[in-house]
């Protein structure tokens, strides 16, 4: 053998390492950004724990979580009781939409799909109006806990239809969407229609549910909220691969052996339950499960193994910035969640659609 020969073999046989090297630099890169946004959510969380209209500086608050023998009793019941559940359910429910509208998106394959797709929100909605409007009462339950239990009742309800669809019908991705949307707006229908039939004081309080609030929170509801999060977010970790096939395509999925009716039916599962969940504790909150994604989409890729983890993270991010911003805009004054969410959401929708129109 020439010795022109031995020196291609040998080129040849050296050019991957390089591009391995290259690849795990990429992973590596990857995995820092997503530990770096997570410290950084706990510097964003101490922020909306300094933030309200009890004026609180940082230092009063790190006093009052690590040091309570130098913090009076009313500064800890603001902290420990008001704003750390209230914080800490603007996290967790970002997460869980901005998982949700990922694994949304993939399922159907639309950039501009989002949780509230389906109609699950309308239906949270229903349910809640309907314990309102007609002050129903359910013996050993009170009116606190009895609302979100209608509206996660209702959205299960949505949810059932849609599985149902899904799996007797074989419905396409066409299909769904539009039922989806159709239910959708039956729901809102039965919304408008029981406020036109409540007085004035229940159509207060359906306005404020669809506005989403974040003052309902608690210690048990975060604690819900979280442990859903901690369900579906490694059930949804377990299928990367067969996600990020199913992005490529439907077809291209199909051949690398891939059960898309299966995926796909388990992932409409977990997103109905992550938004029914949320949605029952806090209301309807817009635009966090559109634009997490994205954000996710620009910072690591279509790779699922860290699209998934970084449209939680990045959901996070966006509803407790929504959280602060809700509470700073207006002195004295917390404005509902969605109103800020809507502010910085609706902007993007439409860009998303003009660039989405232009690629046509």
């Amino acid at each position: 053998m020439s010795l022109s020969s031995t020196q291609a073999i040998n080129s040849d046989d050296s050019s991957p390492i390089p591009l391995q090297q290259e690849y795990n630099q990429q992973i590596r890169r990857k995995w820092l950004l997503l530990g770096s946004l997570l410290v950084f959510t706990l510097f964003v969380l101490l922020f909306d724990l300094s933030s309200g209209p009890a004026e609180m500086g940082l230092d009063t608050v790190l006093s009052v979580l690590f040091d309570q023998q130098q913090a009076d009793l009313y500064q800890q019941v603001i902290v420990w009781e008001v704003r750390l559940p209230y914080s800490l359910m603007a996290i967790v429910v970002g997460a869980c939409l901005g998982l949700a509208g990922a694994e949304m998106q993939t399922a159907l394959n639309n950039p501009l799909a989002s949780p509230f797709t389906l109609g699950i929100s309308a239906a949270a909605t229903l349910g809640a109006a309907i314990v309102v409007v007609f002050n129903l009462q359910i013996p050993g339950i009170s009116n606190q806990y009895l609302l979100p239990i209608m509206a996660f009742v209702f959205s299960l309800l949505a949810t059932m239809i849609i599985l149902l669809v899904i799996r007797y019908i074989n419905a396409n991705i066409s299909t769904i969407v539009l039922f989806g949307i159709s239910l959708f707006f039956a729901l809102n229908a039965a919304v408008s229609f029981l406020q036109f039939l409540s007085d004035d004081n229940a159509l207060q309080q359906i306005v404020f549910w669809t506005m989403g609030s974040l003052s309902r929170a608690s210690w048990l509801t975060v604690i819900i909220v979280s442990v859903c999060l901690c369900i579906c977010l490694p059930l949804a970790l377990r299928n990367v691969a067969a996600m990020t096939l199913l992005r490529c395509g439907e077809q291209h999925a199909q051949a690398n052996g891939v059960d898309v009716s299966k995926l796909r039916y388990g992932i409409m599962i977990r997103v109905s339950l992550l938004t029914a969940i949320s949605i029952c504790f806090v209301g309807e909150i817009g635009f966090i499960g559109l634009i997490a994604p994205h954000i996710a989409r620009l910072l690591v890729g279509e790779d699922h193994t860290f699209f998934l983890p970084m449209s939680a993270i990045s959901g996070a991010l966006l509803m407790s910035f929504a959280s602060i911003a809700s509470k700073v805009l207006i002195s004295g004054v917390v404005l509902p969640i969605s109103i800020v969410t809507s502010i910085v959401g609706i902007p993007l929708f439409i860009t998303l659609i003009l660039s989405r129109q232009s690629r046509l």
